[in-house]
């Protein structure tokens, strides 16, 4: 589990709070229940009315992904392919029937079913391709839906604080009072601001971040079972595989040595 995100929000609320005690104030100053609820609402509302209901469903359901952020690192895929290619080559292509039925990776699952019941391999590549795009379609809506929030947001906490100024102007007869008012006005712009990058945005580009992690997954599986169906050798095919990830996502050869 990452807990960049939860790390993250938590740091940058801590900070606001910091700012409060360090200028005098106190939380309570902004924690007014009419701006947040204008600002949460109408944000999440507006949201809704620029997309579709799925949409809207979709979005949220990604935010438990979002916060815990799972992605297996792509050396244990490597070592899953290579694995699989070894027992291809000592077993026969059938023999990847019953590793299909024991994986709990859908994607996996299906490409080691095809490989078995001998999918030729330029169906298979774009059965692949097809898959990984669906995947990448349906990412990127929950994201554009937060991306849109955090647009959004800053837009409604300014109404809220013109609708609150024009309630100031409405007992400018009590002076007295016009001060806590004001400052009361500017909560709603505040919120705007606050949740749209301390929330909205954040989630947005984290779920854009974890659908490219869980997309380049994908894509090595991809090559990796092709590999395996044209008969690749395994040893072989861990070092092309080693070579489409980046170095730093993988563990040093010096460790890799120790642990072997």
């Amino acid at each position: 589990m990452d807990l960049a995100t939860i790390i993250g929000i938590v740091l940058a609320f801590g900070a606001l709070y910091a700012m409060l005690t360090l200028e005098g104030s106190h939380v309570t100053a902004i924690l007014l229940p009419a701006p947040m609820i204008l600002v949460f609402g109408a944000t999440i509302a507006v949201g809704l009315a620029g997309g579709t209901l799925k949409d809207f469903l979709q979005a949220f359901k990604a935010v438990p992904k979002a916060i815990k952020g799972k992605v297996v690192p792509p050396q244990e895929i490597i070592d899953k392919v290579v694995a699989l290619a070894e027992k291809a080559r000592g077993e026969g292509l059938l023999a990847l029937d019953q590793e299909a039925s024991e994986t709990e990776d859908p994607f996996l699952r299906r490409a080691l079913q095809n490989i078995a019941d001998g999918t030729d391999a330029e169906e298979l590549r774009m059965i692949l391709e097809d898959e990984i795009a669906t995947k990448a379609q349906a990412d990127r809506t929950a994201s554009k839906f937060f991306q849109g929030l955090g647009g959004y947001a800053p837009t409604v906490g300014i109404i809220g604080t013109v609708v609150s100024l024009t309630h100031v102007l409405e007992n400018l007869s009590t002076p007295d009072h016009l001060g806590p008012m004001i400052a009361a006005a500017f909560v709603a712009t505040l919120w705007g601001l606050l949740t749209a990058n301390f929330l909205w945005l954040p989630l947005a580009a984290r779920l854009r971040r974890i659908s490219e992690l869980e997309l380049d997954r994908m894509t090595l599986l991809m090559e990796g079972m092709l590999a395996v169906q044209s008969g690749s050798q395994p040893r072989l095919l861990g070092e092309r595989l080693r070579a489409m990830v980046p170095a730093q996502d993988l563990p040093r050869a010096d460790s890799t040595a120790a642990a072997a």
